[in-house]
């Protein structure tokens, strides 16, 4: 069907079904759902219900009851995969179909291999039916499976078995001695398991086609001896046996290094049906050794290269219908990133190569942008930006050159919200250099202006102005740029056409009080129109506090220097009576509104000489941010000086009492939570 056209009827069926689940089941008394009188399924329709319910997210102990009912609903191709289900609902409500294939992969909850091979076991039908089956990152759990009439229930019961995938489990030697039993084995994957040796693949000699092995981190076989059991493997055609280099813990990897090159330098009577090879990650490999096992294989159509060093040999460029991953060109690293999408190490290394070779492309490409995308969903991740360590000033820098030559919204919006976050979380230095950048500016002002012409009040615009607002946090250097960029013209213009969205005026208000702190960019802001709106915004008691509290900041900087205000002083009279009426209405925020990486902007305001409106405003400001997180400012309060500055408020008998009264406030947070720490200092000691 074409990608762009409606959805298939059954398609749209299956997820009605998955919406009104619970309405068309009743109960068993074990909590179980039943279908109520449902008609026979087609068997592919069954197989395409519980993918549905598995892709839904809906599949559970209770919503797998509905297959216990194997005249309605009869399975071939079952999938559990990472679904809640346990033994004992496995058991009753999958065993008994004549499965074909079963997906039970990464299940959560103790569910084991050995409950589930039982399981299957238990149903003579499943014993010859089951073709392929999957339970990768699982714990088998060997140890714990019983006999069956004296004979030990195993991986050998399953004799219909031709694929069997156990990467990321705890299969050990023995357990494979077991599976390699199978009479008509042809694909077995064993990578990240504790297998040691692999002699028992000669049990599978002739049947067994594809032997995935990447990364065994117990392996320990000379390479004469692997090489002695794989050249008995006549009927293999794809070997992996990469590693990852870059893995913490485990051996050298010296044997398997050392075995994957005398592979590549051995006879073509080794392994004479093999067209697939993946070696990526094996450190001794050497391109004369590449060179020979090309040269003697013209069948070949894959090899895998990546992080060998040596997918740069000429004899690959010289074979036309063979396929390597590898970093010597960008074919390779895009084979790269198709084939190792689940191998964490690969697609770290591929992408890495892939920023390198694409650095300086013009013109934007379509497939690299796929993988551009899915670079910066990843990082979209609250997880990964707030608490995985990477170098966030250069992701910072390295998404924000990419938004230059991109206007997808949707990557837009991805990559400006990225760069929202990455900006806050950059040093004080690293804030600096970047602020430096006025391509930088430009860049998110451009973006602030289309969503602005547009009317759009939506994230992209949102995060946008998060950006501009952390970039310019006492940042001198970056107050100028926005300036100089016409940003303050625009901010104008947005304040005024967003007057109804008190998140976006916050945005605009806050950059505006980070201007308003620099003194010789003040004047840019003393303009009467801007003034009277700000004053505005102050006194409306329907506006929210947030605004009206950045709109304060931002006419208590500007009033505070009276020898550089350059018009009419009876306006300033206005402000700064404005100022104190308004605070005294203002309600405590109860949610974390503002940060400050320092109060040093605060302290002019501070002095005893202010106008008691501009004193009211830094002190309602500070004993604001104390209240919400009292260890953090405290400390700061006490080092940059600011609680003498508070301490000579109180003191001096002509402050108003509304600011005594708050500095006061201020002054018992402090003093309470020195006392609280210096007690648990003296109990824990130094």
């Amino acid at each position: 069907m074409d990608a762009e056209g409606p959805r298939a009827l059954s398609d749209l069926c299956l997820a009605q079904v998955c919406r009104s689940l619970d309405s068309q089941c009743s109960r068993r008394a074990d909590g179980s759902m039943s279908l109520s009188r449902a008609p026979l399924f087609p068997q592919e329709t069954a197989d395409q219900l519980l993918h549905r319910m598995v892709t839904a997210g809906i599949l559970n102990d209770t919503t797998v009851g509905i297959f216990r009912d194997r005249e309605v609903l009869r399975l071939r191709r079952a999938s559990i995969r990472c679904c809640p289900v346990s033994a004992a609902a496995f058991r009753l409500a999958l065993c008994p179909h004549r499965l074909q294939e079963l997906d039970a992969s990464w299940v959560p909850g103790g569910i084991s291999g050995a409950n589930i091979v039982s399981g299957l076991a238990s149903n003579p039908e499943c014993r010859s039916s089951l073709q392929r089956l999957s339970l990768n990152g699982l714990c088998l759990d060997w140890e714990s499976l019983d006999e069956d009439e004296g004979v030990r229930v195993g991986f050998g019961c399953l004799q219909g078995l031709r694929t069997l995938n156990l990467a990321d489990t705890d299969l050990t030697d023995a357990a494979l001695e077991d599976i390699c039993t199978l009479p008509q084995l042809e694909t077995l994957d064993v990578s990240c398991s504790a297998v040691s040796e692999l002699t028992a693949l000669l049990g599978c000699k002739n049947t067994l086609r594809s032997f995935i092995a990447h990364r065994l981190r117990q392996f320990d076989m000379s390479p004469a001896g692997l090489l002695l059991v794989l050249s008995q493997l006549h009927a293999l055609r794809h070997l992996d046996f990469s590693d990852d280099h870059f893995a913490v813990g485990d051996g050298d990897g010296g044997d398997g290094d050392e075995a994957a090159r005398q592979l590549l330098e051995g006879s073509p009577r080794l392994l004479p049906s093999l067209v697939s090879l993946d070696i990526s990650g094996r450190k001794r490999v050497t391109e004369a050794a590449v060179r020979v096992f090309v040269e003697a294989r013209s069948g070949l159509v894959f090899l895998g290269l990546l992080a060998t060093g040596v997918s740069s040999c000429d004899v690959l460029s010289s074979q036309g219908n063979l396929k390597v991953t590898g970093e010597a060109n960008e074919n390779q690293v895009c084979e790269s990133l198709r084939r190792y999408r689940g191998r964490e190490c690969f697609v770290r290394e591929a992408l890495v190569h892939l920023y390198n070779l694409t650095t300086d492309i013009d013109k934007p490409r379509p497939d690299i942008l796929k993988v551009q995308k899915n670079c910066l969903l990843a990082l979209c991740s609250d997880y990964i930006l707030q608490d995985v360590p990477f170098d966030k000033y250069l992701a910072a820098t390295l998404v924000i050159n990419w938004l230059s030559s991109h206007e997808d919204p949707t990557l837009q919006r991805m990559a400006v919200a990225v760069i929202s976050v990455l900006v806050a979380k950059l040093s004080t230095e690293q804030t600096a250099q970047l602020s430096k950048d006025v391509f930088i500016m430009k860049q998110l002002l451009a973006i602030v202006q289309q969503r602005a012409m547009e009317g759009e009040a939506d994230s992209t615009l949102k995060f946008a102005l998060s950006a501009l607002w952390n970039l310019t946090d006492e940042m001198p250097n970056a107050a100028h740029n926005f300036i100089q960029c016409q940003g303050l013209e625009l901010y104008e213009e947005v304040l005024e056409s967003y007057y109804t969205e008190p998140s976006i005026q916050q945005k605009v208000l806050g950059l505006l009080n980070n201007i308003a702190e620099v003194e010789e960019l003040q004047a840019a802001l003393l303009e009467e129109d801007l003034l009277q709106h700000v004053l505005a915004l102050l006194q409306d008691p329907q506006v929210e506090v947030g605004v009206r509290y950045f709109a304060g900041g931002i006419l208590a900087q500007l009033v505070s220097r009276p020898e550089a205000w350059t018009l009419d002083e009876e306006l300033r009279a206005t402000i700064v009576k404005e100022l104190h009426t308004s605070i005294m209405t203002w309600t405590s925020l109860e949610r974390e509104m503002v940060s400050y990486r320092s109060f040093q902007p605060f302290c002019p305001l501070l002095q005893t000489c202010q106008p008691s409106g501009v004193q009211l405003w830094a002190v309602w400001a500070v004993h604001l941010v104390c209240s919400q997180n009292a260890s953090h400012y405290s400390r700061m309060l006490e080092k940059e000086g600011v609680t003498e500055l508070l301490k000579a408020l109180a003191a001096r008998p002509d402050t108003h009492s509304d600011i005594r009264g708050l500095s006061e406030s201020v002054l018992r947070m402090v003093e309470q939570h020195q006392s609280h720490w210096g007690g648990f200092n003296e109990r824990n000691g130094p």
